[in-house]
């Protein structure tokens, strides 16, 4: 054949290729997930914070160590040592990165653009600035919220409601990592209005701060604290849960396993459950799906737990009411 005319078929054929759809790239051998989280490693006296993973993946047909495998790491709060983990995850090249918590979710965002990323964590991820929309987040990121507006406020209600006479409530948050930080506040110190409730607002940007945030919650009369479960909150869970029992204050927040950790009460998503749903959508990515164009959920199981130990180390009898919508009963041991 004329050598002219193959480079024109070879041409022309070059071209039909560009222009065909990309195809999904069929993965082989045994999938990997790598999850990432700013927290601590797993100890036997702390819920498993994989429970709903595993149940999702045992839902959907996967067996750890036989038809997928799980490379976990555990940042212990170091936000140096999260980064390095999530370029670890993805030199490894996993198929996919369950991200838990904002803090996570950034360290593996900045780690790659297009590896896919599923995590839970956030409010509002539109406002946040890791989502275009809700229904089709685009890029490299889904996931499913951990807490949406109006939660917050519906904690200070159950708050109120259960003990009518506190007047002075401290919200502790660490500022830094909450995009929205301000935006919260306001909104919180909107509901507490409301309420009848005076707002303290105390930031505690590491375990350094939290001496000076109760010396200042003593100056000020506050007689409960509201913890907002950023990363710092949910790595030093049993510090701060120590110093506000110590200062016989009640303390609410919004994770069970800050409750287990000896807050009085919690108010939130379901952590395992949206492990469980979180599986869902790993799956759907496994399969071919592009993560922005999974849609973001939000939680639908809410539990409401309560420690009755705490309950009695700072002296307080708790309201039959809220006994009796608690999902969850601590019992001393």
């Amino acid at each position: 054949m004329n050598p002219r005319r193959l480079l024109a078929l070879a041409f022309a054929a070059a071209l039909l290729l560009r222009s065909m759809p990309l195809v999904a790239q069929v993965r082989t051998g045994v999938p990997r997930i790598g999850i990432l989280s700013s927290g601590t490693t797993p100890s036997g006296t702390d819920p498993d914070p994989d429970k709903g993973v595993l149940r999702g993946l045992r839902e959907l047909g996967y067996v750890e160590g036989q038809t997928v495998r799980i490379e976990r790491r555990y940042a212990e709060g170091s936000p140096d040592r999260l980064a390095l983990m999530a370029e670890e995850l993805v030199r490894l090249k996993v198929d996919v990165i369950l991200a838990g918590g904002p803090a996570a979710r950034e360290a593996a965002s900045k780690a790659t653009r297009s590896l896919p990323i599923v995590t839970i964590s956030g409010s509002d991820p539109v406002r946040e600035g890791w989502a275009k929309a809700l229904a089709r987040p685009g890029g490299n990121i889904t996931g499913l919220t951990v807490t949406f507006p109006g939660l917050v406020p519906k904690c200070l209600e159950f708050l109120k409601e259960s003990f009518p006479w506190i007047e002075r409530v401290a919200l502790l948050l660490d500022a830094s990592q909450l995009p929205d930080a301000k935006q919260l506040s306001e909104e919180t110190e909107a509901a507490a209005r409301l309420l009848k409730l005076k707002l303290e607002i105390l930031d505690v940007g590491g375990v350094n701060d939290f001496a000076a945030a109760f010396a200042r919650a003593r100056e000020l009369r506050v007689q409960a604290i509201f913890a907002i479960p950023t990363n710092t909150v949910v790595t030093h869970r049993s510090e701060l849960a120590a110093l506000a029992t110590r200062d016989r204050l009640l303390s609410i927040s919004q994770f069970a396993l800050l409750a287990h950790a000896g807050f009085l009460m919690t108010y939130g998503a379901d952590l395992d459950d949206l492990g469980r749903r979180a599986m869902i959508q790993v799956d759907k990515i496994l399969k071919g799906a592009s993560p922005g164009d999974i849609p973001i959920e939000q939680p639908t199981k809410l539990n409401l737990t309560v420690n009755l130990k705490t309950a009695a180390a700072i002296g307080i009898t708790l309201p039959q009411s809220l006994l009796a919508r608690a999902d969850d009963l601590i019992q001393p041991r």
